[in-house]
């Protein structure tokens, strides 16, 4: 049975369950952040999942690069797999711009986290569904 590691939970918004991933969206404003965390219990690496779980996370997270830099025009995607912090495997896709707040540092520890206007996480969670749902 999945569970989703309480400090995810209490950092992100669910957006939507993939096939193999819940998808999250960060609750930090300052930057397009969205989360892959595969639906396995007790795992904390890419290697940790069978071959077929692999390749379904690799297509889950190009649907999703894809579908961030055509709807947000950013200038880099970081893509990272870290989990110092929090245990269960996710992967943070993070639309980078030129010139945003933590430019061109990693965005961990650069500025506090900031808060969306009301209505604003909602919009940005309806556009990033309504992309990604041709593709699945």
């Amino acid at each position: 049975m999945f569970t989703l590691h309480p400090q995810l939970a209490a950092d992100c918004h669910v957006v939507l369950d993939l096939p193999l991933c819940q998808l999250l969206m960060s609750k930090d404003a300052n930057y397009p952040w969205f989360l892959l965390v595969p639906r396995r219990e007790d795992v904390r690496e890419i290697y940790e999942l069978d071959e077929a779980d692999q390749q379904q996370l690799w297509r889950e997270s190009a649907r999703l690069s894809k579908v961030l830099m055509n709807h947000f025009q950013g200038h880099k995607l970081n893509v990272a797999a870290l989990g110092n912090m929090v245990p269960q495997l996710h992967l943070h896709h993070i639309v980078r711009f030129e010139g945003d707040g933590a430019w061109p540092k990693p965005v961990w520890g650069q500025l506090p986290a900031e808060a969306f206007a009301e209505g604003a996480a909602e919009a940005r969670i309806a556009a990033v569904k309504a992309l990604l749902a041709p593709g699945l």
